[in-house]
């Protein structure tokens, strides 16, 4: 089943970042933004999500942006990653475009 709106498609990719998934990454990411391959770390834990806030991105809008801190740990440190992300819907599935 395919994330219905950018929120869910961006909880779906922190997940895939939580279980080392770089293949749904790649296969979410837009392709006119998407890097050839992609290797995730696999020494960084993620620990935790919180949503800020998301403009549009609802189930009939083509274009979102949310803003979320996602929580990690990279050996003994601990650290936040902050983004505005943007995503667009096209041929009826949600991509990542890229961070503001």
């Amino acid at each position: 089943m395919l994330p219905q709106t950018a929120e869910q498609l961006m909880r779906s990719r922190y997940s895939a970042f939580v279980l080392g998934l770089s293949q749904y990454l790649l296969a979410t990411w837009h392709e006119s933004t998407r890097p050839k391959e992609l290797d995730v770390d696999s020494q960084m834990r993620w620990t935790g999500l919180e949503i800020i806030s998301t403009r549009a991105g609802g189930a009939a809008a083509s274009r979102g942006v949310v803003e979320f801190a996602a929580n990690y740990r990279d050996g003994r440190h601990e650290a936040q990653q902050h983004e505005v992300s943007t995503f667009v819907k096209q041929d009826g599935a949600w991509f990542y475009l890229d961070a503001l």
